[in-house]
């Protein structure tokens, strides 16, 4: 990944530190592994997807990466992240790229497998 990238690692957001704290400890390795990643919240936490998207910009970067951290393409990601992102574009004179969400990554089902199958074994 060039550096002049930034992954933008999207999770709904919640008033609940707690929930947050979640999303945070689960995003960790990425985090320490990819210093261009960064972990932004789509509403109700900081930092905002708008925030993140403007703080790369004002860094120069140009080309981001948003992975969502949802399970399912559901009606955030098929019409509210994009008018959002659309909108930073337009406004921000960069590219931003929707990838799909984790839940989609057929890894992610064998991971649930082995979670599941270990929790029965306990």
């Amino acid at each position: 990944m060039p550096a002049s990238t930034r992954i933008l690692l999207l999770a709904h957001g919640s008033s609940d530190r707690r929930w947050c704290e979640t999303f945070e400890a689960l995003a960790r390795p990425t985090l320490d592994a990819l210093p261009e990643a960064r972990i932004a919240y789509m509403e109700l936490s900081e930092p905002s997807l708008e925030s993140q998207v403007e703080q790369a910009a004002a860094e120069g970067i140009k080309d981001i990466r948003v992975v969502p951290l949802f399970l399912a393409a559901g009606r955030h990601l098929r019409r509210d992240v994009p008018a959002m992102l659309e909108a930073l574009k337009a406004r921000l004179d960069i590219d931003v790229i929707l990838l799909p969400p984790i839940g989609e990554n057929p890894r992610l089902a064998h991971a649930l497998k082995g979670i599941v199958t270990e929790t029965l074994e306990t």
